[in-house]
């Protein structure tokens, strides 16, 4: 007795209908992209003129790094998109109701375009973990050189963050390019006192030790008797847990950290008991969510293009891109209920891909049998 159902075998219908699925789907995106890299060339060409971007960095810094993005964001609009145009073709040349017709049952007939999904969306959690987060650190480089009066990441001016129990570091004004702060401050306290605060001027953060140094400094420290005094020093020189990436506004950094290096700072932001958790878990759950989204949208668009209606393929497609459009709609505002701490930032994010996961199955089961 078999418990779990076997793998279909792989047919030449199947063979058809992966080929027009993965081919309508590249040739989609390649003309968009082809579209959209060419107005964005256009919207950019004066930057690049002016502050003197050589084409090798335009091409391989930016481009190279744009692309995956853009694929990504739009993987799941335009498998949708894709499913709609070929299947509703099919339906209107007949061929579904003779493949039906034939003995092939519609859950078989879903078996090709589940697979052209899975694909698609192994493709699409890859570029989101892994290749798109380590491209934008170098697009956001070149568009901090290049592109006038665009900062994608802003360092807080004033921070305030707790190392460990009763030890606290404060930092002022940090300057990526010179990887100076103009003040540096460790305070520590015992229970709600203070009980020795280090102060330093123009302190600067070393980003291969992890150390930061200033060329004076001085420590106050509480007496026996209560009176606060103080010591001068040169040469400070100390390795504390902060460093330079946890002063940037999580907002962008986020975007560039791959899923490991924001697991490790999703971790080393709890221990420190950061307010800022929620905006990491977010994106965590981004990243996992939108790749499934391609299952449940290209069951939708297979139940509804594989009727042959009055309006035709035209109404399929309108149809397909109003629901598609309606879920990005939908996940955007979630993503941002999520960000205010309004619901828990994993049901904010999946909330979505719930709600039309519940509209497949009802559109499924009223596809043509």
């Amino acid at each position: 007795m078999k418990l779990i159902p076997s793998i279909p075998a792989y047919r030449t219908l199947d063979r058809y209908i992966l080929r027009k699925f993965l081919l309508t789907y590249l040739f989609g995106l390649l003309m968009m992209t082809i579209i959209l890299v060419v107005f964005d060339y256009v919207e950019r060409v004066d930057d690049f003129t002016e502050l003197h971007a050589p084409w090798d960095a335009i091409i391989f810094d930016y481009y190279l790094n744009f692309i995956p993005h853009f694929i990504n964001q739009f993987s799941a609009l335009f498998t949708f998109i894709s499913v709609i145009f070929f299947t509703s073709k099919l339906a209107m040349q007949t061929e579904i109701v003779a493949v039906l017709a034939g003995g092939v049952s519609f859950r078989r007939l879903m078996w090709p375009y589940m697979l052209g999904a899975g694909i698609i969306a192994i493709i699409s959690l890859s570029l989101s973990l892994w290749i798109i987060p380590e491209g934008q650190k170098e697009s956001v480089e070149f568009q901090s050189k290049y592109f006038k009066g665009n900062q994608l990441i802003e360092y807080d001016h004033n921070v305030y963050r707790q190392l460990d129990e009763g030890t606290f570091v404060y930092v002022r004004g940090y300057n990526p390019h010179t990887e100076r702060v103009p003040f540096f401050a460790i305070e520590k306290y015992d229970g709600s006192k203070m009980v020795e605060v280090l102060n330093a001027a123009s302190a600067t953060f070393d980003d291969e030790s992890g150390r930061w140094t200033a060329p004076r400094y001085v420590i106050y420290s509480r007496t026996e008797d209560g009176s606060l005094g103080y010591e001068q020093f040169r040469n400070l020189d100390t390795l504390i847990n902060l460093d330079a990436r946890e002063l940037i506004d999580p907002k962008g950094l986020v975007k560039t950290l791959r899923i490991d290096e924001l697991n490790d700072f999703y971790h080393q932001q709890k221990i420190k008991g950061s307010d800022d958790l929620f905006l990491i878990e977010v994106e965590r759950h981004i990243r996992f969510s939108y790749p499934f989204s391609t299952f449940i949208l290209t069951l939708i668009g297979v139940s509804i293009a594989s009727r042959k209606v009055r309006g035709g393929m035209g109404m399929h497609i309108g149809l397909g891109i109003t629901l598609c459009f309606g879920y990005i709609m939908l996940g955007r505002i979630f993503e941002q209920v999520a960000l205010g701490g309004t619901l828990p930032p994993w049901f904010a994010v999946w909330l979505p891909n719930l709600i039309f996961a519940v509209i497949a199955i009802y559109v499924y089961r009223n596809a043509p049998k």
